[in-house]
């Protein structure tokens, strides 16, 4: 609401009257400064743990980074040593490719795989409310207990996946046993424990969808294929490119299901960016370099994700 002629006229006779009177938004200066310090109050619960348990623990990595420590005796500082000594071990460029393989394996999985789900579900079938938390089962599962129930199903021996195959005349690989096959299964479940999450997001996405839009494209002739590139993914673009810097994300610090299904094995074949970091750290005593990697991976991180937000503007619709 706009200042009134009269409060207008006021203002511009009686200059001591300008703090007094209310402002453009109805408060005055002193209300605006309470209001301030209220949100800065109940943020207060909330920003107190994200000082001490994320921007702290960061910051106190950045300066390890910069020293040489092996976590009991003294830090002794080499400056960007551990920056330059990393980016000329080749082992570097390895667990970085390893975690890029991962990605670009896991990430379709789990997006086209939800993606099927959602629509499955989005449709009115018998007992989709039992199939949606059967599907979203596995998110709340321990990490720990899937990669083993994974490394089960999976071995080469007396696996699952591996006797069905050969009941089908098909010699099942060595799996996480084969340097060829070791990330491919750590992918598989991976994929296998998102797809609930990446599921519940889309099936959002979808039901938020006006039906009038489907009904208006039924009238015009279109059929199931051209609604779903016409209607469904333009408009389930949101919620599509949430999913998508979510699963990047979690993909570059994929940590769990390496630890527990082949722990980086073997030969190296699956080690990743983060189990170097817990390797660094805890195995060889090299806390330094594992906090300058930190650093780095999150560097990685930044600009793949800071790419993404400047690139939704393409191809993401909102409304």
């Amino acid at each position: 609401m706009s200042v009134s002629v009269a409060q207008t006229a006021l203002l511009d006779k009686e200059p001591q009257f300008r703090h007094t009177i209310p402002t453009r938004d109805g408060r005055t200066a002193r209300n605006r400064a309470r209001y301030t310090f209220t949100v800065l109050a109940f943020l207060l619960p909330s920003a107190i743990p994200l000082l001490l348990f994320v921007l702290g623990p960061m910051v106190a990595a950045a300066w390890v980074s910069l020293h040489k420590w092996n976590l009991l005796a003294p830090m002794q500082w080499v400056g960007l040593g551990n920056y330059a000594k990393l980016l000329t071990d080749p082992i570097t460029g390895d667990v970085f490719l390893h975690t890029i393989y991962y990605i670009a394996g896991y990430l379709p999985l789990v997006y086209f795989g939800g993606l099927a789900l959602a629509l499955a579900l989005n449709a009115a079938l018998k007992g989709r409310s039992f199939l949606r938390g059967i599907y979203f089962l596995p998110v709340v599962t321990s990490w720990i207990v899937v990669a083993l129930v994974w490394r089960w199903l999976l071995s080469p021996t007396t696996g699952i996946v591996n006797t069905v195959l050969a009941a089908v005349g098909i010699h099942g690989p060595g799996w996480w046993t084969d340097p060829h096959w070791a990330m491919p299964a750590i992918i598989v479940a991976s994929s296998w424990k998102d797809l609930g999450f990446v599921m519940v997001i889309l099936l959002a996405g979808l039901q938020a969808i006006p039906t009038e839009l489907y009904d208006a494209s039924k009238v015009d002739g279109a059929g199931w294929w051209r609604r779903l590139f016409s209607v469904t993914l333009p408009l389930l673009s949101p919620s599509t490119f949430f999913v998508i810097v979510i699963s990047l994300i979690n993909g570059f610090q994929v940590f769990d299901q390496v630890y527990a299904m082949t722990g980086g094995g073997p030969n190296g074949a699956s080690e990743v960016v983060v189990q170097q970091i817990y390797d660094l750290t805890f195995r060889y005593g090299r806390a330094g370099e594992a906090s300058a990697l930190s650093w780095m991976l999150f560097a990685v991180v930044l600009a793949v994700t800071v790419i993404q937000i400047r690139g939704q503007r393409r191809w993401v619709t909102y409304g």
